[in-house]
């Protein structure tokens, strides 16, 4: 029997290590919104993304998108934070909620990309 492994897909949202973290980075396991797709994370055992919090102060930050999981558990998709990790060394895997909904990819692309603007 052949087992399936594992590989992060764009709109996963995955547990990863964002140890070891300076100053006000996010720290320990949280969940992060995964933007490359499937076929980059494989390859270069890199996957790109934004982390997520389910600090309340996020409702004010315009930078957040607002993210409602299993049993109405509000997080944010902070669009202002984007990382890469290798995802095998720090530790990824699945995260209970999934995937995020097209709608909050979507929002959060958008709000990343009126911070760093590469294309238009």
């Amino acid at each position: 029997m052949v087992s399936k492994i594992w590989i992060p897909e764009r709109r996963d949202i995955i547990w990863i290590d964002f140890n070891p973290q300076v100053g006000q980075e996010t720290k320990d396991m949280h969940p992060l919104l995964v933007l490359s797709p499937k076929e980059f994370n494989d390859r270069t055992r890199i996957v790109i993304g934004l982390p997520m919090t389910t600090a309340k102060s996020n409702e004010t930050n315009p930078f957040a998108v607002k993210f409602v999981g299993e049993k109405g558990k509000v997080s944010y998709v902070l669009a202002h934070q984007p990382k890469s990790f290798d995802w095998r060394l720090k530790g990824g895997k699945p995260h209970p909620w999934k995937q995020a909904s097209e709608e909050v990819l979507i929002q959060a692309g958008e709000m990343l990309n009126q911070i760093i603007a590469i294309c238009e």
